[in-house]
């Protein structure tokens, strides 16, 4: 997305603050800015002590699911019998979202020292940061990074004299959506193809190798060393709206906005203010709908829009998720079929067609959606397509089938009118479909 933007008022930068400073990229920069002191601190404590301590701090998972952080790092066995692993979740294929590149771009060191803490406290002494292979800028600074960081001693056999082995490999990922799934991206770590697992076992009990393994994303894992520094209370204050989502949370804003970028606030921050404040509605323009979470969440309209409260409690309340923090905003030029059906064409692509619901179901959607926009589609279109997204949600091994009926059901409850508009021929196509 470019150079990052000076920081908005009313920002709370925590994991943006040094966004745009190149000398951060650096070992001696990032320890000149207070790195890696709250992994000599982690260091120092018993690995429960660490678990305890995020568990008390509200941290979520920030890649979507918004699971609590410790909770998930508890589930790891108390009792070493065998190799534990940690896998950081950097694939980050979620149209509309673009943070955690931007993370690895300028703070490298902040996600080492991060996964370096985390593996601490699961007793893990190997873990992989599963990068997305487009992201070949990500990949050198990470790299080069990594190797600093071997270099000076923060890794390897004796992690900062600690005498606890910590060795972190770098992943390429091949461009599979599919493979930002937790499951499927352990499959991929294995060198088999990216298909979801059927859970039972669960990645604690049975992940990559077999292995208990915690899997957490780019933005989760950077939250941690800030924790570890400054306290559990401290990032609990961090909330606009209720303990149950603290800290602060990025947010990549896209579609028809003025300033399109990454912005930090704390969480509970009024969704208006972020886009009509912060990164602006095109001139002339009104807002007509967005989806806050990423292309897979329930779209809000313009009311929805203006009442929530970006949490995971405030984006539920208005029928939608926080999701991955990817907003999309349309503005009153859009054309919401078409939107629509660009999304379930993504998500068709996508599909590693697995689950027949998903494979099927994602096909037929965006073939449907083409009719309709081709202006050869009938009103019966419509409860088909409800009809097809309901045997596709809830009814596969992983979310992605959900993906892709969630947006198309929302938009027909929230749209139906531009929908009719084109079956009626009250719209002109704008598709040729045979």
């Amino acid at each position: 997305m470019g150079f990052p933007h000076a920081p908005h008022p009313k920002e709370t930068v925590v994991l943006s603050r040094h966004f745009g400073d190149a000398e951060a990229r650096t070992y001696a920069g990032w320890v000149k800015r207070g790195g890696y002191a709250a992994l000599t601190q982690a260091l120092a404590m018993k690995p429960a002590e660490v678990v305890e301590l995020v568990k008390a701090s509200g941290l979520r998972g920030r890649g979507g699911a918004g699971f609590p952080t410790g909770m998930k790092w508890s589930f790891m066995p108390k009792e070493k019998t065998k190799a534990h692993y940690l896998c950081c979740n950097a694939d980050e294929s979620e149209p509309g979202t673009f943070k955690d590149r931007e993370i690895m771009r300028w703070t490298p060191h902040a996600l080492i020292e991060g996964c370096a803490i985390a593996m601490h406290a699961i007793q893990a002494e190997v873990g992989y940061i599963y990068i997305r292979g487009e992201f070949t800028e990500p990949i050198r600074i990470m790299q080069a990074a990594l190797d600093e960081a071997y270099r000076e001693g923060v890794l390897g056999a004796n992690a900062l004299g600690s005498g606890k082995r910590l060795d972190i490999w770098i992943h390429r990922g091949a461009g599979a959506y599919i493979c930002g799934e937790e499951t499927a991206l352990m499959n991929s770590i294995e060198g088999r193809r990216g298909n979801p697992r059927i859970r039972p076992p669960f990645p604690a009990q049975a992940g990559v190798f077999g292995l208990p393994t915690t899997v957490n994303n780019v933005e989760t894992l950077t939250s941690v060393p800030a924790i570890v520094a400054q306290g559990a209370a401290w990032y609990q204050k961090l909330s606009l709206s209720n303990p149950k989502s603290a800290g602060t949370k990025l947010f990549s804003v896209c579609g028809h906005v003025a300033r399109p970028g990454n912005y930090e606030v704390t969480m509970g921050f009024p969704l208006q203010e972020l886009i009509y404040d912060m990164a602006g509605l095109r001139p002339g323009r009104t807002l007509k709908a967005c989806q806050p979470g990423g292309s897979s969440v329930p779209i809000l309209n313009r009311e929805e829009t203006e009442a929530c409260r970006l949490d995971y409690e405030g984006c539920v309340a208005q029928g939608t998720m926080l999701g991955s923090g990817g907003l999309i905003v349309f503005d009153d030029s859009a054309d919401m079929v078409y939107q629509i059906m660009r999304l379930a064409r993504f998500y068709a692509h996508e599909s590693c067609a697995q689950c027949t619901q998903c494979r099927e179901g994602t096909g037929w959607t965006v073939r449907i959606l083409e009719r309709i926009l081709s202006g050869k589609g009938a009103m019966s279109d419509l409860d088909l397509l409800l009809d097809v997204g309901e045997q596709m949600t809830g009814k596969t091994i992983c979310v992605l089938s959900d993906s892709c009926a969630v947006p198309v059901a929302s938009g027909i409850k929230k749209f139906r009118g531009e929908f009719e508009a084109y079956i009626t021929g009250a719209r002109k196509p704008v598709l040729a479909v045979a």
